[in-house]
C-alpha cells in the first residue's frame, strides 16, 4: 500500500476525528506513527490537522458561504484543508488547490475545484464577511463559552483569551535539578532560554530530544509550578499526589524536596499510572510511589492506610481543561455547558476524600488548569463546609492574556484540627 502524504495524513486524521470520541493528539500521533515521512512532512501534517481544529467554525462559516446546499462530510473535510490552506496558511493558491483536489474522491474533485476557485475569486470578500462576524465565528469557539468569557472577563480579554488559544504553543521545559543544575543545562543546551521569574523553566526553539531522554528536563508549561511552589514540600516528609498522572507535577515536587521524604502518587488510569512510572523513572524521582487509585469509587488501599495522615497533599483535579486549549486543541469542540457541575461535583468528592489525609496542621493545594470559578473557588468553598473546616491561607491563578503562560488555579488550604 502506497505510503500516505503529508496532506492524506492529515485528512485521515480529521476524519478518524468527526467519527471517533478520542482527543486529538492521540489520533494524529497513531497516524503518523506508521506514517513513512520526513521531518517536515510530519511536521506539515500536524500543522494542517491541528490548524483545522482551531478555525474550524471559520473555516465552514467559509466553506457555506459559498456553498449553500449540503455538502457530504467526507468533501466538508477536504474543503476545510484546502480553505485552511489558501486562506489562513497563504499556501500559493495553485498548489493549494491542485493538492487538495488530487485528496478528493474522482467523483467530487469537481466540486473541490469549483469551491476553492471561487473562494480565490471572492477572497476579500469573504475575509471581510469573516471579520464582520461573532468572536465565536472569527476565533472558532463555541459560543456558550465565549459569553461566559465575556461575562467574567470583559469583551477585550476574552477576545484575546480566544486568539490565545489559536496560537501554537512555545516549547517550555522543565530542569530537572535532581540530574543537573541550571547552568550546566544551558551550557549544553544554548539553544534554551532560561524564564525571567522561573528559574527552573527554560523555552526551546525545537523539542530538545537529548534532554528529554536522558530525563534532564521535562516539558511543562511554567503555570503548572504554582500548585508545587504553593504546595512548599519539604525534604523528609510525606506527601500525597492525589491525581498525578503524567508525572510533571509530581516529580517537581520530588526535585524541590531534593528526591528526601516518600511522595505517594495515585492516578485512576492504569495507562495513565504507566506512563507516570516511566516519567518517574526517567527523570530519576526515586522517592515516588505509585498507586493506582480513584478517589470517587475505591476503598483506600493498604498503601495508603499504612502511612497514616500526609505532611502536605496535592489533588491537581482532573478538570475541563479551558486553560490548556491552545496545547489540547480539540477540548473546545467537546465541551458542553452542563460539564462544568459535573466536573466541579466530581472535583468535590476527590477534594473531600483527600481531605481527611492530611494530618492536622498539614497543608493541601487544590490545583486545576481550568478558568472557570465552577472548578476552582467554588469547589474551595464548597470544601469549607465540611468538618473539620480547613482554613484558606491563599490563591493563585494564571491568565493568559495577563501572565503570558496557561491558565491553571490553585489554592493553599490548611488543616487546624
Amino acid at each position: 500500500m502506497a505510503q500516505r502524504s503529508a496532506r492524506e495524513s492529515a485528512l485521515a486524521a480529521l476524519r478518524l476525528w468527526r467519527r471517533e470520541k478520542r482527543f486529538a493528539d492521540s489520533i494524529i500521533s497513531g497516524i503518523l506513527a506508521n506514517a513513512d515521512l520526513t521531518v517536515s512532512d510530519r511536521a506539515f501534517a500536524f500543522e494542517l490537522f491541528y490548524g483545522v481544529l482551531r478555525n474550524l467554525t471559520l473555516l465552514d462559516f467559509w466553506i457555506d458561504s459559498l456553498r449553500t446546499s449540503r455538502i457530504e462530510s467526507s468533501v466538508r473535510d477536504v474543503l476545510r484543508l484546502g480553505f485552511y490552506q489558501i486562506f489562513l496558511l497563504k499556501t500559493p493558491e495553485h498548489a493549494a488547490v491542485h493538492e487538495t483536489v488530487a485528496l478528493a474522491a474522482k467523483k467530487q474533485g469537481s466540486i473541490v475545484n469549483a469551491v476553492l476557485r471561487t473562494a480565490i475569486r471572492q477572497r476579500n470578500d469573504l475575509l471581510a464577511d469573516a471579520n464582520a462576524q461573532p468572536l465565536s465565528v472569527r476565533t472558532s469557539h463555541p459560543q456558550f463559552l465565549v459569553e461566559r468569557w465575556q461575562q467574567r472577563f470583559g469583551a477585550e480579554h476574552s477576545e484575546e483569551l480566544c486568539k490565545w488559544n489559536n496560537r501554537p504553543a512555545p516549547i517550555y521545559g522543565r530542569i530537572n535539578r535532581i540530574k543537573i543544575d541550571p547552568k550546566s543545562f544551558a551550557q549544553l543546551y544554548p539553544d534554551s532560554r532560561l524564564l525571567p521569574g522561573n528559574p527552573d523553566f527554560v523555552e526551546f526553539k525545537n523539542l530538545p530530544t537529548t534532554a528529554l531522554d536522558s530525563g534532564q528536563c521535562y516539558i511543562q508549561d511554567p503555570s503548572t509550578a504554582i500548585a508545587c511552589q504553593l504546595l512548599d514540600p519539604k525534604p523528609g516528609e510525606k506527601i500525597l499526589d492525589a491525581c498525578a498522572a503524567p508525572g510533571g507535577k509530581t516529580t517537581y515536587l520530588a526535585q524541590l524536596m531534593q528526591n528526601r521524604g516518600v511522595i505517594i502518587a495515585c492516578d485512576r488510569d492504569q495507562k495513565r499510572l504507566q506512563i507516570l512510572k516511566e516519567n518517574v523513572g526517567r527523570l530519576g524521582a526515586t522517592i515516588v510511589r505509585a498507586l493506582r487509585h480513584d478517589w470517587t469509587r475505591d476503598h483506600l488501599p493498604e498503601e495508603i492506610l499504612s502511612i497514616g495522615t500526609f505532611d502536605r497533599v496535592l489533588i491537581d483535579a482532573p478538570c475541563t481543561n479551558t486553560g490548556v486549549m491552545r496545547r489540547r486543541i480539540d477540548v473546545r469542540w467537546r465541551l458542553r455547558p452542563e460539564d462544568f457541575i459535573r466536573m466541579s461535583n466530581e472535583q468535590f468528592t476527590i477534594a473531600r476524600a483527600v481531605f481527611r489525609l492530611l494530618k492536622p496542621g498539614g497543608t493541601l493545594v487544590y490545583s486545576t488548569c481550568s478558568l472557570e470559578p465552577e472548578e476552582n473557588e467554588q469547589v474551595v468553598r464548597r470544601l469549607f463546609a465540611e468538618p473539620p473546616a480547613p482554613g484558606l491561607e491563599a490563591e493563585k491563578e494564571s491568565l493568559p492574556f495577563g501572565d503570558g503562560f496557561d491558565g491553571a488555579y490553585a489554592a493553599k488550604i490548611f488543616r487546624n484540627t
